[in-house]
């Protein structure tokens, strides 16, 4: 196996009362694929994995098992809870320059106030977890850290097993990664309360007129069967193979894997800079070049759309306003074009504020207006009574954040959750005063394709 450098953190770290250690030991390997680490990972870390890659293709996160989980029901502390967290375990971390920071990834619920039963059933208002095994790829070097978060003074016998463990999954992860896998084979659909999610646009958008919000947005979901159980590396693989212009993610909770192809960044911080996109108003792709320029013409100059799109700016430049000393936003925004799919976007950059943090940031953006609605409040209380279904992590805040305060955050829209033999998919859109219930409809039945595609469904359309 081809290990360039050894380097090992053994001394005590992090929450001093709580007595814990926080032991790391990284590796720079040769010739890693993501994918095939995540799947060597299969029997013994099932239920206990993540994956993550930027759009831009530059990041590749995977990790397998978990070293330490951080989650909570803390309603609206929730957020902080999480930050005090990691905060008191990574404040005295002592490691390379340029080794890899230990990485907090994980997702907050869209609401924790629903109560709607169903796949999210037990999931945590915030879940996040710190991987036994972290595999980040950046910059062509791939790295694999182990990471033991422990109250024993003496934890050589313990680190010396999951090395062994570590070489034997970074083995796997090399032999098998040519790996193929076949598309799931679906046996039915069911589009859940499909006359309900009719009614509920036509009762918002009457709410709308009568001025009790500016805009909502109503999501649905689509429930999929399949002829045999599918894996998590199986439907992850397809995910990355087609929509390589997205957000890539997969997180499993137990039985359940919540995974997705999101265009759209929540926020980002790199070393006190913060960048966020508005991404709002959408059209479908054109079937040849010219009809494809002129349906993004339309979307440039659609007054609903920009009006739809011009909420989630002002509520992204008031938010950078209150955390940064200085930002700057484009006067107009521009096209951004995706496989099924293109949008109205807008880049937000500024230089945050000395406290202002990721996960303050998290907390201030969450819900934006392409996700809740105008204003926030109000719009929460509209979806609530109007959808028949809990979002879970869907249309929520989704990413990772390392010891220094840097990480990146996506809306974990163009997703889905699956368990066992059973898939859900989930999609919505921006209700306003002049929405129609069949156009909405049929803009949900567009985004529902990048998820149906990777389980190899098909909709009678």
């Amino acid at each position: 196996m081809d290990q360039k450098w050894l380097h090992t953190t053994e001394a005590e770290v992090g929450s001093k009362s709580a007595g814990l250690h926080f032991y790391i030991e990284t590796v720079e390997v040769n010739r890693l694929s993501a994918l095939a680490f995540y799947a060597a990972g299969e029997s013994h870390f099932k239920g206990k994995r993540f994956f993550w890659q930027n759009r831009e293709k530059t990041f590749t996160l995977v990790g397998l098992g978990h070293a330490h989980v951080i989650e909570n029901n803390g309603n609206e502390n929730r957020f902080d809870e999480v930050e005090k967290a990691w905060m008191e375990l990574t404040k005295n971390i002592v490691k390379e320059e340029k080794e890899p920071q230990p990485i907090l990834f994980g997702g907050f619920t869209f609401d924790p106030q629903n109560d709607e039963s169903g796949e999210w059933d037990g999931f945590p208002q915030s879940y996040f977890t710190v991987a036994t095994y972290q595999l980040v790829i950046q910059n062509d070097k791939a790295y694999v850290s182990i990471h033991l978060v422990t109250d024993q003074l003496d934890s050589r016998d313990q680190f010396e097993q999951l090395r062994m463990e570590r070489d034997r999954l970074i083995h796997a992860a090399q032999v098998k990664e040519l790996k193929t896998y076949n598309k799931p084979v679906m046996v039915n659909y069911d589009e859940r309360n499909k006359e309900q999610y009719l009614q509920s646009v036509e009762m918002v958008s009457n709410l709308i007129q009568d001025k009790k919000a500016e805009k909502v947005v109503i999501a649905r979901s689509l429930l999929m069967d399949f002829e045999d159980e599918i894996t998590s590396p199986q439907v992850l693989s397809h995910v990355i193979n087609e929509q390589p212009e997205s957000y890539l993610f997969g997180l499993e909770r137990n039985d359940l894997l919540f995974f997705g192809a999101s265009p759209e960044r929540l926020v980002k911080v790199v070393n006190g800079h913060a960048y966020s996109s508005c991404v709002a108003g959408s059209v479908k792709r054109g079937k040849t070049a010219e009809a494809d320029q002129m349906l993004g013409e339309e979307l440039l100059n659609d007054p609903k759309n920009l009006g739809e799109h011009q909420h989630v700016v002002n509520m992204i430049v008031d938010t950078f306003a209150k955390n940064c000393i200085q930002y700057k936003v484009p006067k107009k925004p521009r096209l951004l074009k995706i496989r099924d799919i293109q949008h109205l976007f807008t880049p937000v950059e500024g230089t945050l504020l000395p406290k202002a943090t990721i996960l303050q940031l998290v907390k201030d953006l969450h819900p934006t207006p392409a996700l809740g609605g105008v204003p926030r409040k109000e719009a929460l209380t509209i979806i609530r009574n109007a959808e028949s279904m809990n979002r879970g992590l869907y249309a929520a805040p989704l990413g990772w954040v390392d010891a220094e305060g840097n990480g990146e955050f996506a809306v974990a829209i163009r997703s889905a959750s699956l368990k066992d033999n059973k898939a859900i998919l989930y999609a919505g859109g921006g209700i306003v005063a002049e929405s129609e219930a069949q156009s909405e409809y049929e803009e949900t039945l567009v985004k529902f394709r990048p998820m149906l595609r990777a389980l190899g469904g098909q909709l009678h359309e």
